[in-house]
This record gives C-alpha cells, sequence and structure tokens, in this order.
C-alpha cells in the first residue's frame, strides 16, 4: 500500500501558524490517513517512537520496529540481552537473489516485556542476515535488533522474520533510489517539484528493471549522458527496432 505525503509544515492547533516537521513529525498524520486497524507497522529506527508505537496500537494495529542507537538504551538492553544467545528460533533457507546467496535467522525473547520503557512490548528480537557474493566471494553479516507489540501467539519467530523481509523490500527500493540519484540530499523543494523528481526516478527505476539484466546502476552508468543511446535502449530509433520491423519499414 503506498500513501506518500510531503514532509513539510503541520498547522499549529487553534493557530493559523504552522511549524516545521520531519518524517517522525509525519508519521502520525500519515497514519490517521489509513485504515490501520489488524495491520502491522514496520518502521526503520528513526520512527522507532513512544507516541508512535502508542498510536498505533490504539488504533487496533500492531507495530514492529527496529532499536538502534538513536534510542541508546532500548537498543542497549535489547543487544545485552541477546549477547550469548543460542540457536535461533527460526532460519530461513539458504536464497539466492540479486547475485548473493543469503541466509536469515531470528531470535526473539519476552523477558524484557516488564522490563523495557516503550509502550506494548510483546516481544524482542534479534535478525541475523548472513550474505555471500556470488561474483567476489566476500562474505557478510548484519545483526539488526527490534521489538514489536505482537505476542508470540500473534506472531510466530517465522512470521516476525517475514514482517522483516517484506519491510526491507521497501527500504531496498528507497536505497537504489538514494545511492544512484543521491535523492536525501535533493535540493528541489518547493511545489510539486520533489513529487514529480521522485516519480520520474521510480519510473525510470521500473522501466530499467523490466528491459535490463544489469543492474539499475549499471544500466545508468552505461546509458548517463548518452542521449542516443538511451533512445536506441528504449527502442525510440530505426537502429534499436528489430531487424524484421527495419525491413518492412523500408519495403513500404
Amino acid at each position: 500500500m503506498l500513501h506518500p505525503k510531503k514532509v513539510t509544515a503541520l498547522p499549529v492547533d487553534a493557530t493559523d501558524e504552522v511549524k516545521q516537521t520531519n518524517e517522525i513529525g509525519m508519521a502520525i498524520p500519515l497514519l490517521e490517513a489509513l485504515d490501520i486497524a489488524g495491520k502491522t507497522i514496520t518502521a526503520d529506527a528513526l520512527l522507532t517512537q513512544r507516541k508512535i508505537a502508542e498510536h498505533v496500537v490504539a488504533r487496533g494495529a500492531h507495530y514492529l520496529f527496529i532499536a538502534k542507537d538513536n534510542q541508546p538504551t532500548l537498543a542497549a538492553d535489547i543487544r545485552l540481552h541477546f549477547a550469548n544467545r543460542g540457536e535461533p528460533d527460526f532460519r530461513e533457507p539458504l536464497s539466492l537473489a540479486h547475485g548473493r546467496l543469503e541466509a536469515r535467522a531470528i531470535w526473539t525473547s519476552t523477558a524484557l516485556n516488564d522490563y523495557l520503557d516503550f509502550p506494548h512490548v510483546g516481544q524482542v528480537f534479534v535478525i541475523e542476515r548472513q550474505r555471500i557474493d556470488k561474483t567476489t566471494g566476500k562474505a557478510s553479516t548484519e545483526v539488526v535488533y527490534g521489538l514489536t507489540d505482537h505476542s508470540p501467539e500473534s506472531a510466530s519467530p517465522k512470521r516476525l522474520l517475514a514482517f522483516n523481509r517484506d519491510h526491507w523490500g521497501i527500504e531496498a527500493h528507497h536505497y537504489i533510489l538514494d545511492w544512484n540519484w543521491d535523492e536525501d540530499r535533493c535540493r528541489v523543494r518547493t511545489g510539486h517539484g520533489p513529487e514529480n523528481m521522485t516519480r520520474l526516478r521510480r519510473f525510470a527505476v521500473g522501466l530499467i528493471k523490466a528491459k535490463s539484466n544489469d543492474s539499475v546502476a549499471a544500466t545508468i552508468d552505461k546509458l548517463a549522458r548518452r542521449v542516443r543511446r538511451v533512445f536506441d535502449y528504449l527502442l525510440m530509433t530505426d537502429n534499436a527496432k528489430p531487424r524484421a520491423s527495419r525491413s518492412a519499414a523500408a519495403v513500404g
């Protein structure tokens, strides 16, 4: 489900004034426009905020948040709890995608439910991702910590891991936009400019993924500042048309 909302200014209650805000300030107004009852709201560490958790649960939804050092005590408590973890509660089979082998595992616990200074905690978890690049053989491991209001009865370790995978599928798309076009630092900020630019970038990503076997970054590198090659790539020139089509056009 997509419901984009511009990060801008919010009205001050009972006044004509507005105040500048950021992604944290826009999270609840965005959620208010959606029917979230029964859904699980996932977020990265920036939005791991008590007010947002309270709002989500009060609306009959669930949250699954990542804990990092913007919430240092919360992250440290969860990290310490899992310092000597044993076998995972669930491990996904090894998979191959995007030129790399990936294996993910999750550990969960209810031991901190009454200890953490965060509302409605039902479980904490740690997820470990192990990746091997098929081309280079380089191996890497990433560990993330998090919490959710889901109880073990409402969300098993397997289900929590699926929620997290779905979330990072969306984050990966934002990563492509920022990596290739430095979108987070784009200086187009007035009128409909920001929306128009991001829609063009998303359109380009979708087009490249549909037409190319190369990565988005590799395709952009091949086409950048080469107008003729872009038209060939989009099959908009006679040179790029299939041979049979060119022959028919010549006969006609």
